[in-house]
């Protein structure tokens, strides 16, 4: 006489997996029952889906910012899919917060990839995941943040997240956090402030410029001084506290900060799009 698994037995194993109904209950009669062995069954066809899908593009999914109860360790992670549907889908978000969660406290991908994720790892979850869906599912960006006090923000749609650290917690420091993160969400400047920008974006910059003052014929010898306030206005347009506040930009994102606290100061930040 053929297995009949319950129906509660289906809705289980659906439960822990995130399996399709009609795939749970394959499984559990391919198993005669046995809970583990069909959990095992489901996990090996997920194995064999993300073999073939290996070489696919994920380029679709779901940016998310975390940050940890005293707000000073935070994350942001992108969980990526093949699809803009699979990546609006609310189990796939749910299982992106979870993982940005756990991000938090791993120093790496590698480690978060190898952490325990409900008695497997978040690696064999991904293939586990990528066999439910039917999409490539893989942890894209990876970015950490330490700090005195952090501050996160996610866009409407979860393409983009930043995670702001400023230097003290004190008064004020929830909202400067959040607001700064939008706008580095928004704005996506290239460094803090013009000391973090690396030399060779200074120097490449420098060149184009020169090149076109050159063209317009700018006389030789006060191509320098034009090139010193090119530089500023770089500065002023990508560099996260020299920008003008997204919220009033009658005043920077330096000046807005010290409105509010007079000791507080903008210190990192990081920030995610796909």
């Amino acid at each position: 006489m053929s297995y009949t698994p319950a129906a509660a037995d289906v809705a289980k194993l659906r439960n822990q997996t995130g399996a399709g109904m009609m795939d749970c209950k394959k499984a559990l009669v391919e198993a005669e029952g046995d809970f583990e062995k069909a959990v095992d069954i489901l996990r090996k066809k997920g194995q064999k889906v993300a073999a073939n899908r290996a070489d696919r593009e994920s380029t679709e999914g779901a940016v998310i910012a975390r940050v940890n109860e005293d707000n000073t360790l935070g994350a942001i992670i992108s969980l990526n899919c093949e699809t803009d549907f699979v990546g609006k889908n609310e189990a796939f978000i749910e299982l992106a917060y979870e993982l940005a969660e756990m991000a938090i406290f791993a120093a790496s991908k590698e480690e978060l990839l190898a952490t325990d994720f409900h008695g497997i790892t978040v690696a064999e979850k991904l293939i586990e995941q990528t066999g439910v869906i039917g999409e490539k599912i893989e942890i894209g960006a990876f970015e950490r943040i330490t700090g005195p006090y952090l501050g996160a923000y996610i866009h409407a749609g979860n393409k983009i997240a930043a995670i702001t650290s400023l230097s003290a917690k004190v008064e004020g420091a929830d909202e400067v956090a959040k607001s700064v993160s939008m706008q580095a969400a928004a704005m996506n400047p290239i460094a803090l402030d013009e000391t973090s920008v690396s030399q060779e974006t200074i120097d490449k910059e420098l060149e184009i410029e020169r090149h076109k003052l050159v063209e317009e014929g700018k006389p030789a010898n006060i191509i320098d001084n034009i090139l010193k306030g090119k530089m500023q206005r770089f500065y002023k347009d990508n560099t996260l506290v020299h920008q003008d506040f997204i919220k009033d930009s009658s005043m920077s994102v330096a000046d807005y900060v010290k409105s509010v606290n007079g000791d507080l100061k903008v210190t990192g930040f990081v920030r995610v799009s796909l």
